[in-house]
């Protein structure tokens, strides 16, 4: 997969889960890296993700669209798809193009992962009542562009 593609899942996933956009360079980095360093690193990304998407169903956590998490989004989204760009060793002016594409792919994930939410909330079948069965499909789909990008980057 090109730059735009990978960016462009990055970001969506950074949409939907900011710490994904670390998680993800940090897993495609440390890759077949042994050692209490490469180790540590993958914990703490992992732990990341964990206690993001825990918080994500507490009931007191704001809309993603709001600010400034949705600027966080962004951010996370520009910024993981250029250290993705790095990790895969591609040429400086792709990680340009990853920092646009990532930024943009972060606002579409914002945006569609809370109309999935809403959606499910209000007109999707039971099944996706409470809110977190939503969520839980969220995070699913978060998690598997994530590892998609892991286990085709090429560091």
């Amino acid at each position: 997969m090109g730059v735009l593609i990978r960016s462009t899942v990055l970001g969506l996933a950074a949409g939907g889960r900011a710490s994904s956009a670390i998680r993800t360079p940090v897993l495609a980095g440390t890759r077949g890296r042994s050692g209490a360093g490469p180790a540590l690193l993958r914990a703490l990304a992992n732990l990341a993700v964990l206690g993001e998407t825990v918080g994500d169903k507490l009931p007191t956590t704001p809309a993603r669209t709001g600010t400034p998490q949705v600027y966080g989004r962004l951010v996370a989204g520009a910024l993981g798809a250029v250290a993705l760009s790095v990790v895969e060793r591609r040429r400086p002016g792709a990680h340009v193009v990853a920092a646009v594409v990532g930024l943009g792919a972060a606002w579409a994930g914002s945006y569609a992962g809370t109309a999935w939410r809403r959606w499910a909330a209000e007109e999707g079948p039971d099944e996706l009542r409470p809110d977190w069965r939503a969520a839980a499909i969220e995070d699913t789909v978060v998690q598997a562009f994530s590892t998609l990008l892991v286990r085709t980057s090429r560091p």
